[in-house]
């Protein structure tokens, strides 16, 4: 008897090597920072600063998270997005993490930590990295999408005199946002689910957002991501969600279609900031 793989699990590993394979195709541009030791492992973050960047300005920023699956992936699948974002006058930030190992079963506990981490690190430092505190975007896309959302979703005890790691908007590419029964990942989370799912985690208090996806996407179908919007305009939150018909996951990257929708993307994404006032006009990428 032939057997076959379970079409989710097949088009799962071809997301996977897709993703790793553009998010290493480019070298993440900035000044390297450490912002974690764990295990003898020193984490970095790279910071891209505006060319008229000088001291003392209080810029707005933006945190990448690179995709993968929390498995595959590494810092420089948004170098392009950074290098234009940086251009318009703000300070942008690509984040290495740890990734889980294959062929374990484990929840992304050591992803979100490092994700927690890595903000705080970022907000920490705002003055001498010239960034407004208050004005601090988390962006990723696909497990980095969820990185950026659970920072805006999930909230998370401070202790006396920690920084708060939430961000003040939200850019999510394809984001799996579902860890639930239904959703992306609940092999992984099981009934721990509710610990590291954003959908399942929406607030008053969330940042407002954009969300970008592919009718096609074969992670993420397009129920979720209007039930997300709703979830989130119900509880009084902004939250924009675009649609692009006929793209599967991952179409946003700058190596599809000649970087088509990744233009498209990153001008609905310079839209989006600069109707919350953090860039001063439209652009054409």
């Amino acid at each position: 008897m032939r057997s076959y793989r379970p079409l989710a699990f097949v088009a799962f590993v071809c997301v996977i090597a897709v993703m790793a394979t553009t998010a290493l195709a480019a070298k993440p541009v900035g000044t390297p920072h450490v912002y974690k030791t764990v295990d003898g492992r020193e984490l970095k973050l790279y910071v891209t600063r505006p060319k008229d960047w000088k001291e003392g300005d209080e810029r707005p920023a933006i945190v990448f998270f690179h995709g993968g699956g929390w498995v595959g992936g590494a810092p420089g699948q948004f170098t392009e997005h950074s290098k234009h974002l940086a251009d318009r006058g703000m300070v942008a930030v690509q984040v290495e993490y740890r990734l889980l190992d294959r062929k374990s079963k484990e929840p992304p506990t050591i992803c979100v930590e490092d994700a927690l981490a890595a903000f705080r690190w970022v907000r920490d430092h705002a003055k001498e990295l010239g960034i407004d505190p208050d004005r601090i975007a988390s962006a990723g896309g696909s497990a980095g999408g969820h990185l950026a959302a659970y920072l805006g979703t999930v909230d998370q005890p401070t202790k006396d005199g920690q920084t708060s790691a939430k961000p003040n908007a939200m850019v999510l590419f394809n984001p799996v946002y579902d860890n639930g029964p239904d959703g992306w990942s609940y092999k992984r989370t099981g009934e721990r689910y509710r610990e590291f799912s954003p959908i399942h985690n929406i607030s008053s208090d969330d940042p407002p957002s954009i969300v970008f996806l592919g009718s096609k996407d074969n992670l993420i179908p397009v129920a979720t991501a209007e039930s997300f919007q709703k979830q989130m305009k119900d509880a009084g939150v902004r939250s924009e969600l675009r649609v692009y018909e006929g793209q599967p996951h991952g179409f946003f990257n700058v190596g599809r279609d000649n970087g088509k929708w990744y233009k498209k993307t990153l001008g609905e994404t310079d839209g989006f900031l600069t109707s919350l006032g953090w860039l001063e006009k439209p652009s054409n990428p």
